[in-house]
């Protein structure tokens, strides 16, 4: 089956097999930000924007795409290096494997909330795993980044 989709703001038409997930079409592709960690659709690390909403890819079936407008970390270096240099200032990153899932996540969540609770966020973030960090580093620089200390 082939689809037509704008990846990162560039058309590209790819040939898919039917049952193909999205996850695994960008990896194939080379978009390596996309990562897997939990085979249940509940770790967030293979969040990539949807016509600007965070999806999971790794339940997302590719045709599914088709005429849409996709977004990976890669498709924004410079906004995600931002949030990422807070990140490490926090102590908030260590081995790196969710951060582009998690970076993915918070800047919808900015792009989407003004001026978040605490609770707001914490919410936001639920579905985002990360088996290094006790998850205060991240809340904290979450909040910093977002201004809402």
């Amino acid at each position: 089956m082939q689809i037509e989709a704008i990846i990162n703001n560039k058309k590209v038409a790819w040939e898919i097999e039917n049952d193909e997930l999205l996850a695994d079409t960008l990896r194939a592709k080379g978009l390596l930000s996309i990562r897997q960690g939990c085979d249940t659709s509940c770790c967030g690390l293979c969040t990539v924007w949807i016509e600007g909403k965070p999806t999971l890819s790794c339940t997302t079936l590719s045709f599914r795409i088709n005429g849409k407008n996709v977004t990976t970390i890669e498709g924004i270096q410079e906004e995600a290096a931002a949030f990422a240099q807070v990140l490490v200032a926090e102590g908030a990153d260590q081995c790196g494997f969710c951060s582009p899932g998690f970076i993915m996540t918070v800047l919808a969540m900015k792009n989407e909330l003004k001026n978040p609770a605490e609770e707001e966020i914490i919410h936001y973030l639920t579905g985002n795993l990360c088996r290094c960090t006790g998850y205060m580093g991240q809340l904290r620089a979450v909040k910093k980044y977002l201004g809402v200390e």
